[in-house]
């Protein structure tokens, strides 16, 4: 794999490691700003909305410019909204530093992931995608036990000075590393119309709703994973952080998705997506055992980041031509608007439904949702494909 491929890796880290660090830190924030823990966890719904919000609009307002100069200025602005965060005096400033930041998120992901399909050969686009997302991993793996480590014993705006310091070190490395598309910057920008016609694609859409349902099961118990481990497994809030570092399961994940991506896409999108019900469905009876919930965590981040690669594939597949920085984009949204919409049922489960414990199996429904949504995906590949294969009668 290229070093530039690398770098895209360091850039992801960094933006991956602001969206989950907050985890770690939902009991810290939540008594330092008197919040519940459903209101902090919503900081989680915040982000992620804002993502949704801010993936099409500037992978739109930025089409014109050059993919690297928009990697450089979203991580500026990802850089300088951590600061905000560190700073923020109350609640609703950390809210709105947060949403702030998530607005870099989506278009850098999005725009990263064409640039990384573009550095390697066609059969090997699912891996390329993979290794870049692997940042993510790593910031979940070692961003959210290191912010939890900080958070306990320095409070938690450490957390956020140490991940603007990353935003810095990632702008470095992607200006030094990645190469300006010379031949992609010479053409002529896509129409705003032939960038939009993306979305009247059902099959587009279909992947942007698989990918929503799908992984708002994983966050529907990941957002809660510090309670999850305190409060039913019984674990001290300092043994959070070493339970945590077992998320080495989403690097395992995400290169076994993306593998398994290069070599039959569909199945690959409809096994991950059942592997991942399956686990969330057996969360509850693991929690009750220190080995089995250090058990449940790695599967579940094994689970989990092997849908990355096969979705976004997925919804670029269908979306080749003038639409395919949208349509990546869009994908990074639903990614984040799924997070939102777990993080929230997760918190209506906790505050006025069954409580903790029944996360798991909620969350199962989700994903299985999102696998519904496959299915007929594949049912309307079906259907195209004679038509496809049909000669023409004069």
């Amino acid at each position: 794999m290229p070093v530039a491929l690398l770098a895209l890796t360091a850039g992801a880290f960094g933006i991956g490691t602001t969206e989950f660090v907050i985890m770690g830190l939902l009991l810290q924030v939540s008594a330092d700003l008197h919040v519940s823990i459903a209101a902090a966890g919503l900081l989680i719904s915040g982000y992620a909305l804002g993502v949704a919000v801010g993936a099409p609009l500037l992978t739109i307002a930025t089409r014109r410019v050059p993919r690297k100069t928009v990697l450089l200025a979203l991580m500026a602005i990802f850089t300088l909204g951590n600061i905000a965060c560190a700073l923020a005096p109350n609640y609703e400033m950390l809210m709105a530093a947060r949403v702030i930041t998530s607005l870099a998120h989506g278009t850098f992901f999005g725009v990263g992931a064409v640039v990384a399909t573009g550095l390697v050969a066609p059969e090997k686009r699912a891996s390329a995608i993979a290794v870049m997302f692997t940042g993510l991993t790593a910031a979940t793996m070692l961003g959210v036990p290191a912010g939890a480590w900080l958070g306990l014993h320095f409070g938690w705006r450490s957390t956020f000075w140490a991940v603007a310091l990353i935003g810095v070190f990632a702008f470095a490395v992607l200006a030094v590393f990645v190469p300006r598309d010379r031949a992609a910057d010479k053409q002529a920008p896509a129409s705003l119309a032939d960038e939009l016609a993306v979305l009247a694609r059902p099959q587009v859409l279909l992947g942007l709703a698989m990918t929503v349902l799908g992984f708002a099961g994983v966050f529907a118990v990941f957002t809660y994973i510090q309670p999850l481990l305190t409060r039913i497994t019984g674990l001290s809030e300092a043994a959070v952080s070493p339970i945590l570092l077992l998320g080495v399961g989403l690097a395992v994940g995400n290169i076994l998705g993306g593998r398994l991506a290069d070599r039959s896409l569909m199945p690959a999108v409809l096994g991950t997506l059942a592997a991942l019900a399956v686990v969330l469905a057996v969360m509850e009876p693991a929690l009750h055992s220190g080995v089995t919930a250090a058990l449940f965590v790695g599967l579940l981040g094994i689970a989990a980041f092997a849908t990355v690669a096969p979705l976004q594939l997925r919804v670029l597949e269908k979306a080749s031509g003038a639409g395919q920085n949208l349509a990546s984009s869009l994908n990074i949204a639903a990614f984040n608007l799924g997070n939102a919409l777990g993080a929230w049922v997760g918190g209506v489960v906790i505050d006025r439904g069954p409580g903790l414990g029944a996360l798991g199996w909620v969350a199962a429904l989700l994903t299985l949702a999102g696998l519904a949504v496959a299915l007929w995906s594949r049912a309307l590949d079906r259907r195209e494909l004679p038509l496809a294969c049909a000669p023409v009668r004069s």
